[in-house]
């Protein structure tokens, strides 16, 4: 469970530093300049992500059973995945789609839903803890994003095709999970 935890600290405490140590960030892009910083942030980040996987991995291994999850959990996790990959492939799109306008965040949407889909759907301390964090850091994250000013990129106008493609890529994604890749990847299957 430690290696579980130091990677949720290095990948949420990196991800953290824009909104609690804003000032910490600008004065190591002054110091060491934008791509270095995003370098490192890229290697911390992807450390961090690691050793979760990693962590998480060896937990569900001797898991600690917090709560039987209720019999509607399973579904009501694959409706939340159903708009969760949506949005999530929204948010990748340089020109800003409608659901992007709609939503304002689709990334930290995105990861809300899922960390409430798993949270119920899994039960166990490790996967409740990593679900708690991603949610509690989503929350704080929405937060701040919302007290800051939109951006140029954000207001300009939305590409509409940008959101069929969206939808179109975050089903297929979530079909694929559903049928086959949660099983490999996971190492759990869904069907």
């Amino acid at each position: 469970m430690s290696i579980f935890l130091v990677g949720l600290v290095l990948f949420i405490g990196m991800h953290s530093i824009y909104i609690l140590a804003p000032t910490v960030r600008s004065a190591a892009i002054d110091r060491m300049g934008y791509n270095p910083w995003r370098g490192v942030y890229s290697l911390v980040s992807l450390a961090g992500l690691i050793l979760i996987i990693y962590g998480y991995g060896l937990a569900r291994q001797d898991p600690v059973v917090l709560f039987e999850p209720p019999f509607w959990a399973r579904d009501f996790a694959f409706t939340l995945m159903l708009v969760a990959l949506p949005l999530l492939i929204a948010s990748f799109f340089p020109v800003p789609t409608r659901i992007g306008r709609f939503v304002r965040h689709p990334m930290l949407m995105s990861v809300t839903l899922w960390s409430v889909a798993h949270a119920l759907a899994i039960g166990t301390l490790a996967g409740v803890l990593l679900s708690a964090v991603f949610f509690v850091w989503t929350l704080v994250a929405r937060f701040s994003l919302i007290a800051r000013p939109m951006t140029a990129a954000s207001t300009a106008s939305p590409e509409p095709r940008n959101d069929w493609i969206a939808v179109a890529v975050g089903l297929a994604i979530w079909a694929a999970f559903l049928f086959v890749l949660h099983d490999w990847l996971i190492g759990m299957p869904l069907l």
